[in-house]
């Protein structure tokens, strides 16, 4: 198969990129892992894309429907500002400033495709607040089920794209002029796609952790595929937990959000005595920003040996109606949330660094861009501002196929020679990755062992013995575990390692023992794998490609 851009994954970014490509007139074909179960359709689904089930809203700043309290460039202004701050030092200002200020265009162009959003009954959009917004600029679609309305618009908008469902990208393969195409697998077996173009939109690494808001198949994959043809990965120290996430003792995996939409509207949070233990830790209390609630959270269940707080929003006006996916999920576990408390607890929710790229999607490999949760773009820093994901996935992803329709003009198509040559010897040096006697039931084992550890020991809160004894086990698993789980391995040895060169606590990452932050770190830790497969590191002040 030829064509000019795969894109690798079907959710904000992802499809922002296929309805870009198709206006840019290039030939696109997205890879996705997910099945569709309901027989022919006229209409593509991605029913495991993370977008699909985000709860939170757009934070956007420019959009045209109302009149702004302040001028564009004061509005804009504030935004960043809320944005570095959040960030704790380590954002890219001028990256933050360029994809804020795309945002207004990204959301029209979402509208214009179809997309709706809530609006007040005079006709401006409605706006909410959430933590660490110092206004109301994020607007939602279905009280909380904004992401499902942006999945939705995107898959109707770019349904003309062709598809390779239940399939996964392998391998990205180069030459001394960059990307050439990649390997796939599906159940037909292995094969490749020629292409001089590849965006890798997939998502984070929430299920390399116990508890998470991220459906099943979200292990950081995207990752991988980048650092083994050559790209660099940043601030993988920096997962984001969100503070609320509904607790039940009994079960793991991903589990529902309680979107912070909801400590907005006025949402209050106790322990079991029923003291606000947010009072005098930041004057913002429960609109603090995400990292500073998730740490109080935990730092007060470990002080006091709870295992959760609780969430008051029983005082919060037509709370089903406002909030009907939180209702439907606290409903399944018979909680009330407009008259009972809602136990939660931190959990595994966005990955704030990722592949080292520029504010349009551009990695160190020629070709190969990433957008969206796996790319560290430098607009999150060490800390994701709320409902700052689905604005950069819009933007950047739209902006990627810009960058690749010049490549494509400049390369021009991949001859057969080129693409089978790297495809064989792809397959020679991989061909032992799905031995016989690796069997799903050994698969899930592995990633049960591989998820418990994470969460143990590289966690909410961290220290040097927990990091050291996880290091040490990681190097034990990558030794013993399946080569289909080297990869996974690999990333987190480097979120360990990251997380143990920085000695402080700055943003989504806590050291019990450094529990202050140093201004002296204030820079990113940069990986990559040297030929030979070794990890390597750097120090770098907003590393770009």
């Amino acid at each position: 198969m030829q064509c000019d851009l795969v894109i690798v994954g079907a959710g904000v970014a992802g499809l922002s990129a296929a309805v870009a490509a198709h206006e840019q007139g290039l030939h696109a074909v997205i890879v996705d892992k997910g099945q569709w179960h309901e027989g022919a359709r006229t209409i593509p689904r991605y029913p495991n894309a993370a977008t699909k089930i985000a709860q939170g809203g757009v934070a956007v700043t420019g959009l045209h429907d109302t009149e702004l309290d302040t001028n564009l460039d004061d509005a804009l202004a504030l935004h960043v500002a809320d944005t570095l701050d959040a960030g704790a030092g380590l954002c890219d200002e001028e990256a933050v400033t360029s994809i804020i200020e795309g945002g207004a265009a990204a959301v029209q162009k979402l509208i214009d495709l179809g997309g709706h959003f809530d609006a007040t009954a005079e006709g401006p959009l409605k706006r909410t607040r959430e933590g660490g917004h110092s206004v109301r600029r994020i607007i939602h679609a279905g009280g909380d089920a904004t992401g499902a309305e942006v999945q939705r618009s995107l898959e109707v908008a770019s349904a003309g794209t062709p598809c390779l469902q239940n399939a996964r990208v392998t391998s990205i393969f180069t030459d001394a002029d960059g990307v050439v195409g990649v390997g796939v697998r599906d159940p037909r077996g292995a094969g490749y796609i020629a292409a001089p173009c590849v965006l890798l939109a997939t998502g984070g690494n929430g299920q390399l952790f116990n508890v998470t808001t991220s459906p099943e198949g979200v292990r950081g994959e995207g990752l991988s595929l980048a650092l083994r043809a050559g790209a660099r990965v940043a601030d993988m120290e920096f997962t984001q937990f969100h503070p609320t996430v509904l607790f039940d003792s009994q079960r793991t995996g991903r589990r529902p959000l309680i979107s912070e939409a909801v400590r907005g509207e006025g949402a209050l949070l106790y322990d079991a005595a029923g003291t606000r233990f947010m009072v005098g830790i930041d004057p913002r209390l429960e609109l603090a920003p995400r990292d500073i609630v998730a740490r109080s959270i935990a730092l007060h269940m470990r002080e006091t040996g709870e295992e959760c707080a609780w969430l008051d929003a029983t005082h919060i006006d037509h709370f089903h109606e406002r909030f009907p996916t939180v209702t439907a999920g606290c409903q399944k576990a018979n909680i009330d949330p407009q008259i009972q408390r809602i136990p939660i607890a931190p959990a595994a929710h966005y990955q704030s660094g990722g592949i080292v790229t520029d504010a349009a999607g551009r990695t160190d490999v020629p070709g190969l861009y990433a957008a969206g949760e796996c790319a560290r773009t430098g607009l999150h820093g060490a800390n994701r501002l709320a409902s700052n994901s689905l604005l950069e996935g819009l933007v950047v992803g739209g902006r990627v196929p810009v960058l690749a329709a010049a490549r494509c003009a400049e390369r021009g198509a991949i001859s057969s020679h080129t693409i089978e040559k790297a495809w064989r010897a792809d397959t020679e040096v991989h061909q032992h990755d799905f031995p016989l006697g690796d069997t799903p039931v050994q698969r899930r084992r592995e990633r049960r062992a591989l998820q418990q550890l994470m969460s143990a020991y590289v966690g909410v809160t961290r220290d040097a013995v927990l990091l050291t004894q996880a290091a040490d086990q990681l190097d034990s698993m990558y030794a013993t575990l399946s080569r289909r789980m080297h990869d996974t391995v690999q990333l987190c040895r480097i979120i360990t390692e990251a997380a143990l060169l920085r000695t402080e606590t700055r943003g989504g990452h806590t050291r019990l023992d450094y529990p202050t932050q140093d201004s002296a770190q204030c820079a990113s830790r940069v990986f990559r794998l040297s030929p030979d497969g070794h990890i390597e590191h750097e120090t770098c002040i907003n590393p770009r490609p």
